[in-house]
């Protein structure tokens, strides 16, 4: 049995040793987090979903290693490797942002992995200027800050709502900061510019799509283009949420996702 207070796991992937984190119980559903967070962002939805998560700290991010290498195609195989180790296939895979990008390429490169996709909030246009900020500059973001309120108070400074990134902040010896590498980021969210088109359309699995209506990185009327353009996706609209909708509404977005899981979509996959 596992629970929301459940300590990061350790587990060897081919890039070395990774944390994750494993909470809940029932239904497994692997997640992976946007830039900027960790796995521990799904740890609340859980219990509300009903469902067993585990959730990667993705390369670079939380307590997992950065060699670097931050091509799309790296966090990709990250994810097949640790789905592989934790003998889950085929298994949901639920991505915010980021890691929406990489659960969708995974399931066009690996769809024997894949059982299901729910996608919060990741676009197929990640570049300007469809996206306005695709690359969010940290240089003039603090290394540390004397407690966790005053790191939590110089992020929201710089007009960014801190409570995401906050999940990623740790006391040092030095005092607060938060766990990734800001270069790393930097490099990162530039390695994943792009059209993302041809992935989104190359698997065929379920898709839950959650839109925020409020996201200032995927526009409601590329969300509604991408339901339509592909076959077996869900559109799942938040009138009053933004790009973090499992910040925003956790209530919503856990109904959302255990309603999908309940009904039609593993109808699809037990006929397929």
């Amino acid at each position: 049995m596992t629970d929301v207070a459940a300590q990061p796991r350790q587990i060897s992937l081919p890039a070395g040793e990774y944390a994750y984190l494993d909470v809940g119980e029932g239904q497994p559903i692997v997640a992976l987090h946007g830039h900027f967070g960790r796995a521990s962002i799904f740890a609340p939805v859980a219990v509300d979903i009903g469902c067993r998560i585990l959730a990667l700290d993705q390369r670079g991010h939380g307590h997992s290693p950065s060699d670097g290498d931050f091509r799309l195609d790296s966090y990709v195989d990250d994810a097949a490797a640790f789905i592989a180790a934790l003998d889950l296939a085929p298994v949901p895979v639920l991505g915010h942002s980021m890691g929406g990008l990489v659960a969708y390429r995974l399931a066009a490169r690996y769809p024997e992995l894949v059982r299901v996709l729910l996608i919060e909030d990741a676009t197929v246009r990640n570049d300007a200027p469809t996206v306005p900020n695709p690359v969010l500059d940290l240089s003039d973001w603090p290394r540390r800050a004397p407690t966790r309120d005053a790191l939590a108070t110089a992020i929201e400074e710089r007009g960014i709502p801190s409570g995401y990134f906050m999940h990623s902040a740790a006391e040092f010896a030095d005092g607060w900061g938060l766990l990734f590498d800001y270069a790393d980021m930097v490099d990162s969210q530039r390695a994943h510019l792009g059209d993302y088109w041809s992935d989104w359309l190359a698997s065929s699995c379920p898709a839950l799509l959650l839109h925020g209506k409020h996201s200032t990185i995927l526009a409601s009327e590329l969300a509604r283009e991408m339901a339509g353009a592909r076959p077996n996706t869900t559109l799942r609209e938040f009138a009053d949420c933004g790009h973090w909708i499992h910040d925003d509404d956790p209530a919503g977005f856990a109904a959302a996702i255990r309603d999908y899981l309940g009904t039609d979509c593993l109808d699809s996959v037990a006929a397929s």
